[in-house]
């Protein structure tokens, strides 16, 4: 009776997720709930899970990553490595062992979200259609992610079954990297060589340059800096996403004909014109300083905010030197905005009138404090546009290189490594306590515990063996891992990669026990094909991102993702077999 409801519980899972009418985590904790209440499963069996180490690791490396993030490590890196490619062939063989590289050690996540404004801004340069790289791009993310155990959540997961079910030790980081490497070569080399051709040409939705509110924004080159006797193009000044490099002032002189040779010089003022984003875009380059004064306050607490003025507001009719934004409001004013147009004076000259739009540097605060003030129209805080700290970039990439050394040094386990990581994030400053908390995303951390509980009914009840039975009419051998690689593709394209890894990990289990051959290569076809979710969207939340930048259709999808999971497939099934020999 236990395997009948464990059974239905599971179908019940699998058609919810489908369905995909609830949240994902809300529907494995009720199925979770429900075998408590039947008795197939105890509370401790459940909190067990919820104790995996893989799911600790996994909330350590959220953290981690996005500590990485908020420095602003990623694009600093990011602007020395990837250069400046002339066609798409020759993006792609730089982008993607770039990305991969990346996304072997970070949440897919930041990486695609850090590679979409780059991508655009390279698209921009070339005159080519942002379909064309960022597609495959989002691809690469998921191929690092398979070269690591800590490239996706998935790959831990599955682990943390590995120890708990099978009562193995864990697996290394780079454990799994000897097939990871020939699937990322294979992959790679078929996105550039022949599948960018078959991608569309269409414009992506970030059309927004003519249809935002246009700012003028200044930034002075910092005094010895490193944009000093740099020139506007080798300085990365001529890719922006969001806006343009208009005109530079020099020693009181105007230069309006800015071309990519222009050497900027320590002290230049740049004149930069665009829409709102451009502000926090400029400000995120090393060598440039806001040419306003700045508030006194750490990165993490400043935003980005639109405040448009109202006629009772005490400003109007002075010039905003004389408004004292900073003592009055405790913001800065970065550009302002009339009718939608900018305004090219000095900032501090301008005379404020009813119905500016200005752009503000504010305490993370001021939109809760001055949304009802009938001083402003309107106050709205840009999203996502914390301020880099870029001084702590270097601390952070240290902080998760050394998490990686002392974990292959054999020093710590990766749990301990990625939690000791992740507190050194907060108590260096890479990372304030309150975002490293709001970075766990709680979501999939339920999920997986869920998942987990679900999956330990599975060989408890008997369930796992009914099914195995039933499987076992296909054959033995090599057949029946194409079969759980191909039955966990089908998982992964409609349901959640980690629910699928941990509702196929016991039915291989126990089909390899009745073989009596080794359980690693079908260990490893479940993390590979729960990893690489190429045919549809929502099958990975990269491929979601790059919908609508790249104008993308589900057909795109599937025109080009169908090749990949076959490449990806046929080397998963032949060579995992032979890194890990089935022969028990």
């Amino acid at each position: 009776m236990d395997a009948v409801i464990t059974l239905v519980v599971t179908i019940g899972v699998l058609a919810g997720l489908i369905w995909n009418r609830w949240p994902a985590e809300w529907l494995m904790m009720a199925a979770a709930v429900l075998l408590i209440l039947l008795g197939v499963i105890s509370p401790t069996t459940f909190l067990s899970g919820s104790a995996n180490p893989g799911i600790m690791t996994i909330g350590a490396l959220f953290v981690v990553a996005a500590g990485v993030q908020e420095t602003g490590a990623l694009r600093w890196m990011m602007e020395r490595l990837l250069g400046r490619p002339t066609s798409p062939s020759s993006a792609l063989a730089r982008l993607m062992p770039i990305t991969s590289l990346l996304s072997a050690f970070l949440n897919n996540t930041p990486v695609v979200a850090l590679f979409i404004g780059l991508v655009q801004g390279w698209c921009a340069r070339m005159k080519i259609s942002p379909s064309r790289l960022l597609m495959p791009m989002s691809y690469a993310a998921i191929l690092g992610g398979t070269c690591t155990l800590i490239g996706t959540s998935t790959n831990l997961v599955v682990d943390g079954q590995l120890q708990s079910q099978a009562k193995q030790p864990g697996l290394g980081i780079f454990d799994i990297t000897a097939l990871g490497i020939p699937v990322l070569i294979a992959g790679t080399l078929w996105m550039v060589l022949v599948g960018w051709r078959f991608l569309p040409q269409r414009k992506g939705l970030v059309e927004q340059l003519g249809n935002g509110r246009e700012y003028s924004v200044a930034m002075r080159v910092a005094d010895k800096g490193p944009l000093h006797d740099k020139s506007i193009e080798e300085a990365g000044l001529r890719s922006l996403q969001h806006g343009y490099l208009a005109e530079i002032e020099r020693s009181g002189k105007l230069l309006s004909m800015v071309g990519p040779d222009t050497i900027l010089q320590s002290g230049d003022r740049l004149i930069f014109v665009g829409v709102a984003d451009t502000a926090h875009e400029v400000r995120a380059f090393r060598g440039l300083e806001s040419d306003a004064a700045g508030l006194d306050l750490d990165h993490h607490q400043r935003r980005m905010v639109e405040a448009v003025i109202a006629p009772s507001s005490p400003v109007v009719g002075v010039s905003i030197k004389e408004a004292r934004f900073r003592t009055r409001y405790h913001s800065v004013v970065l550009a302002v905005s009339r009718d939608g147009e900018r305004i090219n004076s000095k900032v501090g000259d301008i005379v404020l009138r009813p119905g500016d739009t200005l752009l503000l540097e504010a305490a993370a605060d001021f939109t809760r404090l001055h949304r009802y003030n009938r001083e402003f129209l309107l106050v709205s805080t840009l999203d996502g546009n914390g301020m880099p700290n870029l001084t702590k970039a270097p601390i952070a990439l240290a902080i998760m290189s050394l998490m990686i050394v002392t974990h292959l040094a054999g020093m710590v386990e990766l749990v301990e490594a990625a939690v000791a990581a992740a507190i050194l994030m907060v108590f260096t400053g890479c990372l304030p306590a309150a975002q490293a908390r709001a970075s766990i995303d709680g979501g999939v951390l339920v999920v997986i515990a869920a998942a987990l509980a679900l999956g330990q009914a599975m060989p408890d009840s008997g369930a796992a063996q009914v099914v195995a039975d039933q499987l076992m009419q296909f054959g033995d051998g090599l057949p029946f891992l194409v079969l759980v690689y191909l039955t966990t593709t089908l998982f992964t394209e409609i349901i959640t990669n980690n629910a699928a890894a941990v509702l196929m990990f016991p039915i291989a289990m126990t089909v390899s026990v009745q073989l009596k051959v080794s359980f690693m290569p079908y260990v490893i076809a479940i993390m590979y094909a729960a990893s690489a979710s190429f045919l549809t969207p929502p099958g990975c939340q990269g491929s979601l991102m790059v919908i609508g930048p790249g104008g993308y259709k589900a057909s795109d999808f599937i025109r080009i993702g169908l090749s990949m999971s076959l490449i990806i497939g046929l080397l998963s099934v032949v060579l995992s077999p032979v890194i890990w020999p089935v022969a028990g």
